[in-house]
């Protein structure tokens, strides 16, 4: 067989390309940041979600790329490559999915439900990995969905206290993103993956993601 059209060939450059976009999308976050602080003063910034004003509404999509300052993105950067990838075990388009999912729904949803105020960042992405991870391992009750999110627990439990309410931070845009993710995970359980065998017992004026 042709080094072409081998399996395991095709298997590797798809899983490259994958890797590749993900870490183009962080990297385009940085150059984003790079470009606003040092060439715009900080003006992107204004650009994000506000919440039922028809000025904020281009926000949800433009939100995941801003950041308040380098603290900031780089608390999001590292669990969007790791959570992403975790999600990204189960295939390209079901990365997609759910990435587009908690983009614009957990945007959406901000914007309709959110606090005032100016809201930025990727964490609202970032939870929505959350969310479908463990709505996967919820809904699925198997071996290959509960690995995944058990590895995102035992690394980022402390990413749940982003759910309740608190000051200066966009918890209604981390809580959006990650109902938004359980959602889409609960649309996507396919039934040739529920086997007796593999099923497991039951027990400022910025607010940033």
């Amino acid at each position: 067989m042709l080094p072409d059209t081998d399996p395991e060939v095709a298997g590797r450059r798809a899983l490259l390309r994958q890797i590749g976009f993900v870490v183009g999308l962080v990297v385009l976050m940085w150059v984003v940041e790079f470009v606003d602080t040092f060439a715009l003063g900080d003006r992107l910034q204004g650009n994000g979600i506000v919440p039922r004003t028809s000025s904020g509404l281009d926000g949800i999509l433009w939100a995941p790329f801003l950041h308040a300052d380098w603290r900031h993105i780089f608390s999001n950067s590292a669990p969007f490559l790791f959570l992403s990838a975790l999600v990204a075990i189960r295939g390209f388009g079901y990365w997609l999915r759910v990435t587009v999912v908690a983009w614009l729904l957990g945007g959406a949803l901000t914007w309709i439900f959110a606090g005032t105020g100016n809201h930025i960042g990727a964490s609202g992405v970032v939870f929505g990995y959350l969310g479908a991870l463990l709505g996967a391992a919820i809904f699925e009750r198997s071996v290959r969905a509960a690995a995944p999110a058990a590895v995102a627990l035992f690394l980022y439990y402390a990413m749940l206290i982003g759910l309740v309410p608190q000051q200066g931070i966009s918890w209604e845009g981390h809580l959006a993103g990650f109902l938004s993710g359980i959602a889409i995970s609960r649309t996507m359980v396919r039934p040739r993956e529920r086997r007796v065998d593999d099923e497991l017992p039951i027990a400022g004026d910025y607010w940033m993601e």
